[in-house]
């Protein structure tokens, strides 16, 4: 769990935004909301296999241009 301790004099929205951007960089949300529904296996096999094609296709573009 991120950790943000509060400044003097700092405002506390201030505060806030800082906590929200270390718990956007922790990948805190996208767990919670990836483990919110139950997910076939079948389901899994699916997106992840869609994913390593998606990754693929973009370092074979990325390998293209140079």
């Amino acid at each position: 769990m991120p950790v943000v301790f509060a400044k003097d004099s700092e405002p506390f929205e201030v505060t806030l935004k800082r906590f929200k951007k270390r718990c956007e960089k922790a990948a805190i949300l996208s767990d919670i909301k990836k483990h919110q529904a139950y997910e076939k296996p079948s389901e899994a096999r699916k997106r992840k296999k869609n994913t390593s094609q998606r990754k693929q296709i973009k370092l074979h573009r990325r390998s293209d241009k140079h």
